[in-house]
């Protein structure tokens, strides 16, 4: 008989009398695939489908506006206020029903961030009136407070789409109350209104317990109604968690799930608690969802990094929580449920919080991720591919394309020899293997080094690259991956013994002494910095531009402010090294010529392609593809993306 190993994640739950096959609900994410007239595009559709293949109970498709004129805060919101959109919704909506999974919809009012919606000059409102001027927007935005006539609009705007919704077949809406936007800025201490809608908080409460009510009227009491909301804001002069449980309490009866989150995305501070960061433990808000459920009868879902089924079945059996919200985990690995319910939990890809997915949407491109190259590409995914013709095929390298190119050639049915010059797979990244921040990378790069030997790839450790060597194996196809080596600035005094790369940093920060410089202010230098912070060591980071360089991903460096301010990290930018001494780094910087005192300096510059040594091997066979650091110095999703693809091309000429 099977053995159910989570007992609780698998038992279903009945919500407004409607059924969900177990407690792992995807929570919604924004749509960065619908078209310019806000219509989800067919990959959009897939996106949200493909987590219901992957076994997840509810799929929640986000950021969907209620008011297409007043409320929208960024282009790609889908809009549920047209019936224009019907045929594509009702596609959307299906595609994941379908699968055994609710299809629910996230009803969204972005209020005094409509920055969108001002920009189209549309006069914009919030709970009261407010400046909203922030890092999202360049110039100042004011809202004015929302009168009488368009509150009601609004309610009425928010049931109507929910109507919508019911009618092109989701079975469930999920309202957005929090992070910042509309519903918050009425519920939170900002609402300083002296009218009926504000104040008090029984009269901050009137305007979601209103839009509850008015969806009901609408849509029936059997159509379930979840409401994310914020338990603590956890920034200067935002409400914290006794405020949220009274939010929480005031809304108990009104609806049928309370989606518990934290933080604000429209605060600097704020934000990575919203949208956790790698530098907080799984599961950060536990503490916030046990103080509501304590204090409500309805249901409770719990929302933000949880990708472990043995942590969310104990949060489950603990009685913390009823339901558990997946969002980025889907991205990782959308078979996530379906592994766990097949006793696979070894095998789930588990998010690393990179911010590669968040940070690319935001800046215009559809959602990916750095360790699942098939996320942006789901329609992909939905057929079977046509058939590759079996080849041999050679790839040097086992870092993290090496091993990705392996896997991905094995299971096309080519037969597969990797090379890798030293005793481990996994590559440069390895080094960081101690990195308190960085273990689900890790365990990641574990698991893809195990996935290599049961994909029965022919592993060939300390085994050295050379043209003689892979021409000795005929291959039809050669993947290079070799990657990249450091590269050191000709500096005078760079050689000292003061010096160290920041690779044997990571490896042993024992090396370093308690006062140590940082030459290079991309990711790599600055996540050391915090590391070496961790170890109790004073750290200054050096960088030539004049600002530190983050490769693209702009959330990862708003993660970072906070583990700079918490570990005393001094920065200095457009300062350049010019000579390194017994005593530390001379530089020049905006203001003349300084000393940078230093016990160590660690070297973290950048990396040089290793492409010269890679393209003596391009005649060994007669197809060749240069993928990963090897060709340019590329980001983990980067090499991901393309060796899973040179993988996928190898047998791929075709007789028309």
């Amino acid at each position: 008989m099977y053995e159910d190993k989570y007992p609780h994640l698998f038992e279903p739950i009945i919500l407004a009398n409607t059924y969900f096959k177990n407690r792992i609900f995807a929570a919604p994410q924004g749509n960065s695939f619908s078209t310019y007239g806000n219509q989800p595009t067919t990959e959009n559709m897939m996106f949200y489908e493909r987590k219901a293949m992957g076994g997840a109970a509810q799929v929640c498709v986000g950021d969907a506006t209620v008011d297409s004129e007043l409320a929208m805060g960024n282009g790609p919101h889908l809009k549920m206020d047209t019936f224009a959109n019907c045929v594509h919704l009702n596609r959307l909506s299906h595609g994941i029903s379908r699968h055994g999974a609710v299809a629910s919809v996230e009803l969204n009012h972005c209020g005094a961030s409509a920055r969108l919606s001002y920009d189209q000059g549309h006069t914009i409102y919030g709970a009261v009136a407010t400046d909203t001027s922030n890092f999202h927007h360049e110039g100042d935005i004011i809202a004015e407070e929302m009168p009488p006539e368009i509150i009601e609009r609004t309610i009425n705007k928010f049931a109507d789409a929910a109507f919508l919704a019911k009618m092109c077949g989701f079975g469930m809406v999920t309202l957005h109350g929090g992070h910042g936007w509309l519903i918050t800025q009425f519920m939170g201490l900002e609402n300083t209104r002296t009218d009926e809608w504000g104040g008090t908080f029984e009269n901050r409460m009137k305007f979601p317990i209103a839009i509850c009510e008015a969806i009901r009227k609408k849509c029936g009491r059997n159509f379930p109604i979840e409401m994310r909301i914020t338990s603590t804001e956890l920034f200067e002069g935002g409400y914290d968690l006794d405020y949220g449980v009274e939010i929480a309490k005031a809304l108990d009866g009104h609806l049928d799930l309370l989606h518990v989150s934290a933080g604000c995305h429209e605060n600097d501070d704020a934000f990575c608690y919203t949208t956790p960061s790698m530098f907080f433990p799984d599961a950060p808000n536990l503490e916030f969802c046990r103080a509501i459920k304590k204090a409500v009868d309805v249901p409770v879902a719990l929302v933000g990094s949880l990708s472990d089924p043995q942590q969310m079945e104990d949060i489950l059996a603990a009685g913390d929580a009823d339901v558990l919200q997946l969002a980025r985990q889907f991205s990782a690995d959308p078979d996530t449920p379906n592994k766990a319910k097949a006793n696979k939990a070894e095998d789930i890809n588990q998010c690393i919080r990179c911010y590669s997915c968040f940070s690319h949407v935001l800046q215009g491109e559809d959602y990916t991720c750095a360790i699942n190259p098939q996320i942006g590409w789901s329609m992909e995914q939905k057929y079977p591919r046509i058939p590759a013709k079996p080849e041999k095929v050679a790839v040097i390298g086992g870092g993290i394309a090496g091993m990705t190119a392996a896997i991905t050639a094995a299971k096309r049915g080519h037969d597969v020899v990797l090379i890798e010059k030293s005793d481990h797979l996994g590559g440069v990244l390895m080094c960081e293997k101690d990195v308190p921040f960085k273990h689900h990378l890790h365990d990641y790069l574990l698991r893809q080094a195990r996935f290599v030997k049961e994909a029965g790839v022919d592993i060939r450790l300390n085994t050295e690259a050379t043209p003689e060597l892979v021409d000795s194996l005929n291959a039809d196809a050669v993947i290079c991956c070799i990657g990249a080596k450091p590269f050191v600035a000709p500096i005078p005094g760079i050689d000292g013994q003061n010096v160290v790369a920041s690779i044997d940093a990571y490896n042993d920060p024992s090396i370093c002494g308690d006062n140590v410089v940082i030459l290079g202010g991309g990711l790599v230098g600055s996540e050391l910095s915090v590391y070496l912070g961790m170890q109790g060591k004073k750290t200054t980071i050096l960088e030539m531009a004049p600002e530190l360089n983050f490769g693209g991903n702009i959330l990862q460096a708003r993660a970072l402010g906070p583990q700079f301010t918490k570990y005393g990290v001094d920065i200095h930018t457009s300062t350049k090294a010019v000579e390194v001494t017994p005593e530390g780094v001379v530089a020049e910087t905006p203001e003349g010529k300084q000393l940078f005192k230093a016990d160590t300096v660690v070297t973290a510059m950048g990396m040089r392609p290793l492409r010269d040594e890679a393209l003596a091997m391009r005649l060994c066979a007669p197809d060749f593809h240069l993928v990963g650091d090897a060709l340019v110095s590329r980001t983990i999703r980067e090499a991901n993306w393309n060796a899973y693809q040179a993988a996928l091309d190898c047998g791929m000429i075709m007789n028309f």
